[in-house]
């Protein structure tokens, strides 16, 4: 099975995985992702099928982790790190998230790509799972919970009232609907381990 492109260290691996990706993309400024085969964007990133599949199992999961590498270099590029206990990053994480599904759709991707949506929300809420996962994965959480479904339940909460917000007609800025929705899944995550002080999520500043 091919390995996670967060776990990949070998150079060689990522610009491979880079060109199908950045392939992937560029067609899709051109036709619908249904119109797109595997064949279409091997020539594109000029790899041949075989090492397409020795990274990928299909087109889906390259859209996949297209979606989720784009999300993780966003969260990258603004330094966050969940640690399981700090609500700014939790913040942090929110407001990736609105400020992705509206790049997303500026881009235009969505309204060229009418099954685009549906199938990039997979890999957002996945990439949404993975990062606050790693800040539970080592907390105690009562049986018979366990830290993948807190994490996968928060990212779904936060992926869903994102999602939400950014359809509703004239919605408020991000920077505003950040700590309502924080106020909503702090405590979720606040599931795992015990609370301290430092856990409280009444106005902290926003990480930008």
């Amino acid at each position: 099975m091919p390995i996670s492109d967060c776990e990949v260290r070998d150079p060689r691996i990522r610009r491979t995985r880079q060109a199908l990706q950045g392939a992937l993309r560029n067609l899709m400024q051109q036709k619908s992702f249904d119109e797109i085969s595997v064949q279409d964007i091997t020539e594109a990133a000029d790899v041949n099928r075989a090492t397409f599949y020795d990274h990928y199992t299909d087109k889906f999961s390259l859209l996949d982790a297209m979606v989720a590498g784009g999300f993780h270099k966003l969260l990258a590029e603004r330094n966050v790190m969940f640690d399981g206990t700090c609500p700014s990053a939790a913040s942090a994480i929110i407001l990736a998230t609105c400020d992705y599904l509206t790049a997303t759709h500026a881009s235009g991707d969505c309204n060229r790509n009418s099954a685009f949506e549906p199938l990039a929300e997979a890999g957002i809420v996945a990439a949404i799972r993975r990062t606050l996962f790693k800040g539970v994965e080592d907390k105690p959480v009562p049986e018979p919970l366990t830290p993948e479904i807190i994490a996968t339940t928060a990212a779904w909460a936060i992926y869903g009232a994102a999602k939400q917000w950014f359809y509703t007609p004239q919605h408020v800025p991000a920077s505003e609907i950040v700590q309502p929705i924080l106020q909503l899944v702090f405590p979720i995550l606040a599931t795992a381990g015990p609370t301290g002080p430092h856990d409280s999520i009444e106005a902290h500043p926003l990480t930008q």
